[in-house]
């Protein structure tokens, strides 16, 4: 081997170690856990209004994956391939009744910022038939519905628990449920509350490596 080709050789080796991420003792760097945001994600577009006066929807889930923070197509349903299914004021979890994968969820009460370990004791729950691992109707799962004035806002202190499709573990604490990340003013038209709802912006921790820690 000529002195040219050692040269590029020693390059090269210290260019793929350093992109193993060693520290300077030889041991593995470890990647700080970030908060990735959601912004405006439709669960199931608003097509009609039942005689109660109630909208509806087309019936469809909007599946998102966890890891990528990214919608998965609906072709993808029957698929390990998405964490997390949205429609109006409901989530699913991949699992159970809901899908294919191990999937599930418990809702902790307490703020986002404070969760940083689930607790030993944490029950995981799976979805059943109309019977979600993270309960739906107002005040009862992450929300809470105003009928006088149509509205829904988000319960302060409450954070969702992510068993992901893939075993893995993630927080995740919706923000808000309409489009901009801006709730409509009490006063503001039913019209517009209905036409600016079903936007999903939210908040998580996924954490990549199987443990319950989120630091």
């Amino acid at each position: 081997m000529n002195t040219s080709m050692k040269a590029f050789v020693a390059v090269a080796a210290v260019v793929v170690l350093a992109a193993c991420g060693k520290d300077d003792n030889g041991g593995t760097i470890v990647q700080p856990l970030t908060v990735k945001t959601a912004n405006d994600i439709i669960a199931d577009t608003i097509i009609g209004m039942a005689a109660t006066g109630q909208p509806y929807g087309s019936g469809k889930y909007t599946f998102y994956n966890l890891e990528n923070n990214a919608i998965v197509p609906s072709s993808d349903s029957n698929t390990t391939r998405w964490d997390i299914g949205l429609r109006g004021t409901t989530i699913i979890t991949n699992g159970g009744a809901s899908g294919p994968a191990n999937g599930g969820a418990f809702v902790y009460i307490g703020t986002f910022e404070e969760l940083k370990t689930i607790p030993a004791d944490s029950v995981f729950r799976t979805d059943a038939a109309n019977n979600y691992a993270i309960p739906t109707g107002s005040n009862r799962g992450w929300y809470i519905y105003n009928a006088p004035v149509n509205l829904i806002t988000p319960i302060p202190g409450r954070v969702l628990v992510i068993r992901t499709a893939t075993g893995k573990y993630a927080k995740l604490e919706i923000l808000n449920y309409y489009k901009g990340g801006v709730t409509p003013d009490a006063s503001a038209s039913e019209n517009l509350k209905l036409k600016e709802q079903r936007y999903y912006k939210f908040r998580y921790i996924y954490q990549p490596n199987g443990s319950k820690s989120f630091e």
